[in-house]
């Protein structure tokens, strides 16, 4: 697998899902469904969409470009 797409998937789910209330209340904050966010969470061979990384920023008000850099990518 990608080293930048692990980087990515791990980031969101260390930083954001792990600290959010529920899988589901995470889903409905960033407007995705439920099964991508278990899939960030439990598929190690996941494969992040740009679309979702989109929504993600878009729920945390971040400019794609900022996100990549707290990535560290």
């Amino acid at each position: 697998m990608d080293s930048s797409n692990r980087k990515i998937v791990d980031f969101i789910k260390n930083e954001w899902i792990s600290t959010a209330s529920s899988q589901s209340s995470f889903a409905v904050d960033h407007n995705l469904d439920e099964k991508t966010v278990r899939r960030i969470k439990n598929d190690p061979d996941y494969k992040i969409s740009l679309d979702t990384i989109q929504k993600v920023c878009e729920a945390k008000n971040l400019k794609l470009s900022e996100f990549f850099k707290l990535v560290g990518l």
